[in-house]
């Protein structure tokens, strides 16, 4: 297993949030009636679809950007790699530094991510078939131009996304199982991050897709494996190849890994639509479809479920919602 990185410290994670802060407010949680009775036990939903990008990320992004400008290290130009949200949230904190931001994507990435990250005035670049050789493009790309490289998992980005946990910890002290999707592992280390500086007593459950089961994978073997990443709906947890510094992180701080499907996904998108009204996307969903999995083991626990995302294409989630 490699070397363990070091977490973000309770002063870290609340200077973060003092970052996060600037740009908007602590997003809700709630517990909602209807998918408690779903799952048959309480389930509280951290609502990170409420963000200005609709997605957690934009929280790592503004912490990444903050670390650099107080070192006086902004560049002229930043690049990194995405499915959509992280390139949202790069884009949108290179936006108010002023830092020219080029963004790689896979081909036939989702068109209003696409859209959403121009919007920001992103310079998108279509390469490679799925993330990791996104990523490694990006990477190439970075080296010729003299850019930064911003990396889908960064200790600085932890920080800002950690936020969001402290926030849902602090508002449920009584939550005593918490359910996050693993992408590169941002979002599981920041909820691990969280639990620590605060001494929370939830144990933390990631989760996988199915159809990406390189972490699930990894862990078991306790070094990086790379696995397939096939995972259609659920693009936003579509990687190949596990971050060893998360793996490293991710290794003593989970309580176990739970693999949902892409059918399981979309039945999740619907629950909680029908549920609470509020949009998820795949990697969004994936919280809830793996408590649904556990539902039989979770009775008088109180649950909770990170929708980290909403933004799905139209289409796409016209499909979900008629059953396919």
């Amino acid at each position: 297993m490699p070397e363990q990185p070091s977490l973000p410290s309770l002063s870290e994670i609340e200077a973060a949030a003092a970052v996060v802060y600037r740009d908007f407010a602590p997003t809700p949680q709630y517990r909602w009636a209807l998918l408690s009775e779903r799952l048959g036990t309480d389930c509280w939903v951290k609502h990170e679809n409420h963000t200005p990008v609709g997605a957690f990320k934009i929280r790592g992004g503004l912490s990444f950007f903050d670390a650099l400008a107080r070192r006086g290290a902004l560049p002229r130009e930043v690049i990194s790699a995405t499915r959509g949200n992280h390139g949202q949230s790069i884009g949108w904190a290179a936006r108010t530094h002023g830092v020219h931001c080029t963004i790689v994507v896979p081909r036939g990435n989702s068109v209003e991510k696409n859209a959403a990250m121009s919007a920001l005035g992103v310079e998108l670049i279509e390469h490679g078939e799925d993330f990791t050789a996104s990523s490694d493009h990006a990477a190439r790309l970075a080296e010729e131009r003299g850019a930064l490289r911003v990396p889908s998992f960064h200790m600085d980005l932890v920080s800002g996304v950690a936020t969001y946990w402290w926030e849902f910890f602090k508002a449920v002290p009584r939550l005593q199982v918490a359910y996050v999707p693993i992408g590169l592992g941002s979002g599981a280390c920041g909820a691990i991050a969280a639990k620590a500086a605060l001494g929370h007593a939830a144990r933390i459950v990631g989760v996988v897709s199915r159809h990406a089961t390189t972490y699930a994978d990894s862990l078991a073997a306790g070094r990086v494996v790379e696995a397939p990443a096939t995972a259609r709906l659920a693009d936003g947890m579509a990687v190949r190849r596990a971050d060893p510094a998360a793996l490293a992180l991710l290794a003593p701080g989970l309580d176990h890994v739970v693999q949902v499907s892409d059918e399981e996904v979309a039945g999740a998108m619907r629950a909680l639509y029908t549920d609470t009204h509020n949009l998820a996307e795949g990697a969004g969903a994936a919280a809830l479809a793996a408590a649904l999995q556990e539902r039989a083991t979770l009775r008088g626990q109180c649950v909770g479920v990170a929708l980290t995302g909403g933004n799905v294409d139209a289409g796409v989630f016209a499909q979900v919602l008629s059953g396919g």
